[in-house]
């Protein structure tokens, strides 16, 4: 009953500030709205428009952490958002997967595993972060990637699927 409770407020929110402009404090009230129902307790968490989150129960935010528009978040397993995290536009955060059976992706079990992304790390525009993925501290995942697996802290990874490109500059 929860889950569809949450479900439905998740739609209620977005609905309802869908037509407010991405100003910080529409932003930052979006945030609120959307973990009033969750365990994070963060500040500074903001929410652009058109930003999709379903199954709060599973979402963890940290400290100022930025949503741009057009993020899909589809918490089935846990994902776990740190501290300065950002995500650009169009990426999409799935902790599901589809299996195969009798030939068919639509009738396989689904495949649940959980998402980190650490402090610090950037999600540029139009990525894909699948279930099982782990992005490390300081991590950039370059534009257009798809990651499916794990990163190293402070590095650069990108690609279909994502590889490691270089250490990045850390202060």
């Amino acid at each position: 009953m929860k889950h569809r409770f949450l479900l439905l407020y998740t739609w209620f929110v977005y609905f309802l500030f869908r037509l407010l402009p991405d100003m910080p404090a529409i932003m930052r009230i979006r945030g609120r709205c959307y973990l009033l129902f969750t365990e994070s307790r963060s500040y500074d968490f903001q929410v652009s428009s058109n930003v999709l989150i379903r199954n709060l129960e599973n979402l963890t935010v940290g400290k100022s952490v930025y949503l741009a528009p057009g993020v899909i978040i589809n918490a089935i397993g846990e994902i776990h958002l740190g501290d300065g995290v950002m995500v650009g536009f169009n990426s999409v955060l799935n902790s599901g997967n589809h299996t195969i059976k009798d030939n068919s992706y639509r009738y396989g079990d689904k495949q649940i595993k959980p998402i980190y992304v650490e402090s610090g790390s950037w999600i540029a525009a139009n990525c894909t972060v699948t279930g099982g993925s782990h992005i490390g501290l300081g991590t950039l995942l370059a534009a257009n990637s798809c990651l499916s697996g794990r990163t190293e802290d402070f590095s650069i990874y990108g690609g279909v699927p994502a590889v490691f490109i270089r250490k990045s500059n850390k202060c």
